[in-house]
């Protein structure tokens, strides 16, 4: 069966999340969403497994549901059509299931210096899930925080996890976000197996985050021996499915786990993307200065903020070409599954009709839309332009056109700051404000000042031509490798 899952979501017991990621709305956003398999998130934390245990009850093997009772009477109704695909989504939100995740944030010293690493856990059952915290329960505190701080190395975390079942997976989180992953440039490792050692064999996925893609990722060879999973990370309910993974299993525990740890099996289908511009760490940079830097740029200025003379937080695509042993990611030796980069339909709606993602104008048009495609994966991925042009309009016709095609205007993020992607130029905007289709009359597909780029592995400031070579003429390049 093919289905899309979000495995990394947090709770209302995470610091900076909403109130509202409970199991009650999470299971009725990952319907709306076409998520069918989701993550329970922060399962170490008492309360919150508590909480599981009282509003779920077993459903497939490994997978749970919300009870009757907890189940949510909202706007908008189960869809009255769907346009048919290859994937399934869930028809109501009591199909939506639960797959029993939780992430830990590792803080420890190794081999002389400080290393933060975010893993994500998944085990088979919230019986296991309380073996895990009973064991990390005499190791720190994880009453404090739904992702809990512990000064535990991450290989005896793994170890740790195998000890209660071993069918559990530990997933190194956003491997590339600067301040907390495993191969983050500020306390990372330069390699999965010099962070989890002997036990490295039982690492089989990476998650990517928001600020890398598969073909970014792909330029690595080290990372070859993965598969590439990406999730939402949502701390609330309204992002999940921001990022998603599309899996042809069967919906069990040990179908998903199967479809994570074996390679070239055709049961991992691809990923749903961020477009990695968005992330928040994607340049470099120093957001209390305003100065954002492609790689390139921070090589010039030495690493160092030219307004404040502090260092920079060095990004991910810098992080990457760090590391990268490739010049194309389509040299990798492996099998490349597809993925897609999705922009959210509340942010198109609110790109179109120029109002608040959260005001009751873009409310009311996404539920409509929901109500005819199914769901918005559907809408984004699979649902015929034509009839989006039926249910939505020509101008959101070609925004998702764009889209799908990665025709888009581009402002990176960095340092915490998230990009912006857009579809339409600002002259388009302001024709939308005053006409109803901009596209009736501009069959050219709209006016463009300058041209969008394209959101595919845009690594064209690192490319070592002639060019860049009189740029850095002269300029200490530390051992850094320019691609």
């Amino acid at each position: 069966m093919q289905f899309i899952g979000d495995f990394h979501i947090h709770s209302h017991f995470s610091v900076a999340t909403s109130r509202n990621l409970i199991p009650e709305y999470m299971s009725y956003w990952a319907y709306l969403k076409g998520i069918t398999v989701l993550g329970t998130g922060d399962f170490t934390h008492p309360g919150w497994l508590a909480e599981l245990k009282e509003k779920l009850i077993p459903a497939e093997e490994g997978l749970y549901k919300l009870k009757p009772e907890y189940s949510l009477k909202l706007s908008p109704s189960p869809p009255r059509m769907q346009t048919p695909t290859p994937f399934s989504f869930p028809p109501s939100p009591s199909d939506v299931r639960f797959i029993t995740t939780g992430e830990i944030s590792n803080i420890y010293k190794k081999n002389g210096k400080v290393k933060k690493v975010h893993n994500l856990i998944f085990t088979p059952s919230l019986e296991d899930a309380e073996k895990v915290q009973l064991k990390l329960a005499k190791i720190g505190n994880i009453s404090s925080d739904g992702r809990p701080i512990l000064g535990l190395d991450s290989r005896d975390l793994l170890e740790i996890i195998l000890d209660a079942s071993e069918n559990s997976l530990l997933v190194p989180a956003h491997i590339w976000t600067p301040w907390f992953s495993v191969l983050g440039s500020n306390s990372g490792f330069d390699s999965v197996e010099e962070c989890y050692t002997d036990l490295s064999k039982y690492i089989t996925a990476v998650e990517t985050g928001l600020s890398s893609d598969p073909p970014m990722n792909r330029i690595c060879s080290r990372l070859d021996p993965y598969i590439l999973i990406s999730n939402s990370d949502a701390h609330s309910p309204e992002n999940i499915g921001r990022e998603a993974n599309l899996l042809n299993t069967e919906i069990s525990y040990s179908g998903i786990i199967h479809a994570l740890s074996k390679t070239n099996t055709g049961r991992f289908l691809g990923t749903i993307e961020f477009f990695p511009q968005e992330g928040k760490y994607h340049f470099d940079g120093h957001r209390k200065c305003g100065v954002c830097f492609d790689p390139v740029s921070t090589i010039k200025n030495g690493g160092y903020c030219p307004v404040c003379g502090k260092k920079l937080t060095i990004g991910v695509m810098n992080r990457v070409a760090q590391l990268a042993d490739r010049e194309n990611f389509e040299n990798s030796i492996i099998d490349n599954t597809p993925f897609h980069s999705l922009i959210p339909l509340k942010q198109l709606l609110s790109e179109i009709h120029g109002a608040g993602i959260k005001t009751k104008k873009i409310t009311y048009l996404y539920n409509s839309l929901i109500k005819n495609a199914g769901s918005e994966l559907n809408l984004l991925l699979f649902t015929p332009l034509k009839k989006i042009s039926e249910i939505g309009g020509d101008t959101l016709r070609e925004g998702i056109r764009r889209m799908r095609e990665r025709e888009i205007y581009i402002k990176e993020g960095y340092d915490g700051e998230y990009g912006e992607i857009k579809v339409f130029s600002e002259e388009e905007v302001r024709s939308l404000v005053l006409k109803e289709s901009l596209f009736e009359e501009q069959n050219t597909g709209g006016i463009r000042s300058s041209p969008p780029r394209r959101g595919l592995l845009d690594f064209s400031c690192l490319l070592y031509t002639s060019d860049a070579a009189d740029e850095l003429d002269g300029v200490d390049l530390g051992g850094r490798r320019i691609i």
